[in-house]
This record gives C-alpha cells, structure tokens and sequence, in this order.
C-alpha cells in the first residue's frame, strides 16, 4: 500500500505543481479571464487518464490466463521504462520547471485559446497516462485485494492538497530535493514492478525459468503475515523468486540507482570551465 502511496503521490505531485504554475502564472500576469480553457485541458486530461485505467482494468478481465500475463509483464516493463525515464527528466528540470512551462504558456497566449487547452492537456494529460499505467501495474503486481488502489488514491489527493497550499505560498518545496528522493525510492519500486512483469512473461510461457526458484523462505516470511504483506507493499517482495527475477531486479536497480544519485555538476561552474578552456585556447 505505501508503495502505491508513494507513487499516487510522486506522480500526482507533479501534476498538480504543473496546474498551480500555469494557473498562478496567468493570474499574475492579468489572464485571469484565459483560465476556463487551462480547466478544460486539465479536465481533458484526467478523464482521458481514467478511462485509459478503465480500459487497462476492465478490458484484460476479457482475456485468457496467458493473454493476461503476457499483457501484465508486457506493461510492467513498458511502465517501468516511462518511470525510469520521468524520474530522470524530472531530477534534471525541477529546478527550471516553472520558467520552462511559464515560456509554453507566453507562446500559448500568443497562438489563442485552443493553444492554451492544448498546453494544459499535454502537460498533465502525460503524467496522467503514465501514472495510471503504472498504478495499474503496481496494484497487479501486489495483487492484495482494494489496499493498492486505496494507497494510489490517498497519494493523489495528498498530491492534490499539497498542490493546493504551494499555489496558496503556505508551503515551501525544495523540488529537486523531494524529486531526487522520491525519485529513488520508486526506482526500488519499478524494481518490483519489474521482477513481478518478469514473472508474468514466465507463466506466460514467453521466458523459460518458471520453476528454477533461487530460495524460498516462505516460512520464515509468510505471504500472509503482516511484515510479510508489508514487504510485498512497499517493495514488491516475494519469499519465493525466480533465479530470472532477482537477477533482472539486481540489473536494474543496481546501475540506475547509482547513476540517479550521482551528484550532478553545477551548470555555472561547467561553464566557468568551458570558458576557461575557450581562453586558453586562444
């Protein structure tokens, strides 16, 4: 559940700053009047990110076993690729997120209010589809009755009213702090997602290696207990995984773990360098 959680909340967040940004923008600068078609964009966008989780839910209940587990693992690493490439854009852009979207909005004044729909919608409507693309795969992959959906739709709306006071300036965001961190501990939980569409590749007959477990300590960790239930909710533990599993889940989480938290080097002073370098050579 607080896997799900987190990402509801991760993900939600980032949604919920880009409308906080677009909307104080255009009340600032005197648009106050151009926020009926920014509404309508944001509608557009999360009617189109909840009906593509209706289809995802409701469509592969129509399918055979293998179809379904061919479709689940097929997913799960597609959403753990968007993931894993989100939680890097982001680390890279937070800090210039609101002069980026603010210099869209000047070009969607100029161009009209089909413009402005189309801004709101494309920035929110590509979170959306990839936060529910990832919940759905998230909740199949704990597989622990309604808790998974409970714990995504409780990070929303904690995302939501944490949107809310950032537009209100009663709260104070370091955005590349909060994006760095969070940023890996979903990293631990695409691993999960991961190892789990591995699993579903396997039962469905796609990958060899179903019954070639590497240990199992069902025992000693029962699925049914509740640090048990607690590891399978926040980092998709299973006591009984395949050799396949742990070695992509070690593969994975490994190097991009690694490479996200690598300090990054200030933009100034690898300028300052470039311009040193400039001088020298002439």
């Amino acid at each position: 559940m607080f896997g799900n959680y987190l990402i509801g909340l991760r993900e939600g967040l980032e949604a919920s700053l880009v409308v906080c940004i677009l909307v104080a923008y255009l009340v600032k600068s005197g648009n106050r009047a151009k926020l009926l078609p920014i509404w309508i964009g944001v509608g557009t966008a999360v009617t189109l990110s909840l009906a593509f989780g209706a289809i995802l839910q409701f469509g592969s209940q129509a399918l055979t076993f293998k179809a379904q587990e061919m479709l689940g693992g097929s997913l799960s690493i597609l959403s753990v690729g968007l993931v894993t490439w989100m939680v890097f854009w982001m680390r890279r852009t937070a800090r210039h997120l609101r002069a980026e979207l603010q210099d869209r909005l000047d070009a969607a004044l100029a161009m009209g209010t089909g413009a402005l729909m189309a801004t709101a919608f494309l920035a929110v409507g590509r979170e959306g589809l990839e936060t529910s693309l990832f919940i759905w795969t998230a909740v199949q992959a704990t597989d622990d009755g309604v808790r998974p959906v409970v714990g995504a739709a409780l990070g929303l709306l904690t995302a939501v009213l944490l949107g809310w006071l950032f537009y209100r300036g009663a709260l104070r965001i370091n955005l590349a702090k909060f994006f760095t961190w969070t940023g890996a501990m979903l990293v631990v939980v695409a691993a999960g997602v991961l190892a789990y569409g591995v699993h579903d590749l396997q039962e469905a007959g796609v990958l060899p290696g179903l019954n070639s477990k590497l240990f199992d300590i069902s025992g000693t960790v029962p699925k049914d207990s509740w640090y048990g239930t607690l590891l399978k909710g926040v980092f998709n533990f299973q006591p009984d995984p395949t050799v396949a599993q742990v070695v992509v889940w070690v593969l994975y989480v490994t190097p991009v773990l690694l490479f996200f938290l690598r300090p990054s080097r200030p933009a100034k002073a690898s300028a300052q360098t470039a311009d040193r370098r400039v001088t020298a050579a002439k």
